[in-house]
């Protein structure tokens, strides 16, 4: 006698990636102790026992919902690590003025976001830009563009902890705040605007001149 194996359906993608989209919204919104799973399920289109095939428990949806964030970043290094930091910094503005993106890192700050939530934040976002960051700042330290015994975690910090503060003050950021960050943290770690192949001012050291 053969036995027939039974098939059960296979499962939806468009339903994860709806009810990861509205997760993300709601953490951002809502915050993580307020994030409902019953209103995740309905605004996603779904039902809660559709939800809980997926993922176990809230928990386990705001860990897949952070780690479904988009954080391309830039490109290869051009070579000319000023504009590499300026790029970056245009990158983490752009990233991080997108909606929600500021109330999901108030998200990241509370008591009662678990742990395993948090460390997937800091594994998809934090981590990738702090590395992008310390890696053109190490590069102008090789390159001997800045003091060979700078900070470069603290300037790491000071390249985006600004505009973090700026968002608790309510202050809006400056025109050109990325030309004006990265000149104010490579003159902070000692380092000179980088000249062109004829001698003159690089194109981004020049605008960045001309604002602070």
């Amino acid at each position: 006698m053969t036995m027939t194996r039974k098939i059960g359906r296979a499962r939806d993608a468009s339903i994860d990636a709806r009810i990861l989209a509205v997760a993300r919204r709601h953490l951002s919104a809502y915050g993580y102790e307020r994030m409902s799973l019953a209103a995740v399920a309905e605004e996603a289109g779904t039902s809660r026992p559709a939800l809980y095939r997926r993922w176990p428990g809230k928990a386990e949806l705001a860990a897949a919902a952070v780690a479904t964030l988009e954080e391309p970043g830039q490109d290869a290094p051009t070579g000319d690590p000023f504009a590499d930091l300026v790029a970056e910094l245009a990158d983490f503005q752009n990233a991080v003025s997108r909606p929600g993106r500021m109330s999901l890192v108030g998200t990241m700050l509370q008591d009662t976001t678990t742990p395993d939530v948090l460390a997937r934040y800091r594994a998809r976002v934090i981590a990738p830009r702090r590395r992008r960051l310390h890696a053109i700042l190490d590069t102008a330290r090789r390159r001997g563009l800045i003091d060979a015994d700078a900070d470069l975690e603290v300037a790491v910090t000071l390249c985006t902890g600004n505009w973090y503060a700026r968002a608790l003050a309510h202050d809006q950021p400056p025109e050109h705040w990325p030309q004006r960050t990265a000149a104010l943290v490579w003159r902070a770690v000692g380092g000179q605007h980088p000249a062109d192949a004829d001698g003159g001012v690089a194109p981004e050291a020049r605008k960045a001149q001309k604002l602070i």
